[in-house]
């Protein structure tokens, strides 16, 4: 009988904040590469994704950490350039160990087993996916419980917080507690964009910010908004929404939505 070929041991080093996915190789590498190149739009080439996609994982990454990862500087012949910060920095040379001791101690096991076939059956790569543009990590501050609804205060940074309300056994399952971190995602299309600071709504969440970026569609737009501390919001308006508010760059604008539109997630 023919020998049967065995598969090659491999594994996937990421960074887990309790229990949460925080960054994955992918995410390390575009950091890599925003250091050695000093530019967004050369960074996405040299890891070959598009400059949208960089700067969607960039958002992403600020958002999710207390402190910006990485900052663009405005001026220049080239429009301005990006770098890292000193806790990007850090977080690249801590990850660079890490790998070191990873695929050491990979190969030791790799040249150990057997049969990785029958090993890898059991094996699953269980990735979190989501369709919200807008996710946020933050400390719950604030727990209100109601007759059936809990009200959750998360902390985003110094200036910013969202509110959620989950039913009282969502609440219960998650083991929601002062003091312990969570995800908020926000779907941008459930984002209503005002230009009024003193606008009133039912609306319980307003981040203020500053208008980043506007992509045009046939019918609708995506507006981003910077919230500051490093940390952008996405949002999607009809084009004629866009143009009765007469959205430019560098607008302040406010991202209202409701405390029930917004997903809870903990590890």
């Amino acid at each position: 009988m023919p020998k049967k070929h065995l598969g090659e041991l491999k594994g996937d080093l990421f960074l887990v904040d309790e229990g949460n996915r925080s960054f994955t190789v992918q995410q390390i590498q575009l950091l890599q590469a925003i250091e050695q190149c000093g530019s967004i739009t050369k960074a996405a080439k040299s890891v070959g994704i598009s400059y949208k996609t960089a700067w969607d994982r960039i958002n992403m990454m600020n958002n999710l950490s207390d402190k910006p990862l990485v900052l663009r500087s405005a001026g220049g012949s080239g429009g301005g350039g990006t770098s890292l910060t000193e806790l990007g920095k850090e977080l690249l040379r801590g990850f660079s160990e890490l790998q070191e001791e990873h695929h050491s101690f990979i190969s030791r096991i790799g040249t150990s087993l057997h049969s990785i076939d029958d090993l890898s059956k059991f094996l699953r790569n269980t990735t979190l996916q989501t369709s919200a543009r807008n996710q946020f990590r933050g400390q719950i501050k604030k727990i209100v419980k109601g007759a059936v609804n809990t009200e959750v205060e998360l902390q985003l940074g110094e200036s910013s917080k969202i509110v959620a309300t989950v039913t009282n056994q969502s609440a219960k399952q998650m083991g929601l507690k002062k003091g312990r971190h969570a995800v908020a995602l926000v779907k941008s299309s459930w984002i209503i964009l005002s230009t009024d600071k003193a606008v009133s709504t039912s609306a319980r969440n307003k981040l203020a910010g500053t208008v980043e970026k506007i992509t045009q569609g046939k019918v609708n737009t995506e507006i981003q908004l910077n919230l500051g501390e490093g940390k952008n919001l996405s949002c999607i308006l009809t084009n004629e929404s866009v143009k009765s508010l007469g959205l430019k760059k560098q607008q302040k604008a406010y991202a209202l939505f409701k405390a029930s539109s917004v997903i809870l997630m903990v590890g």
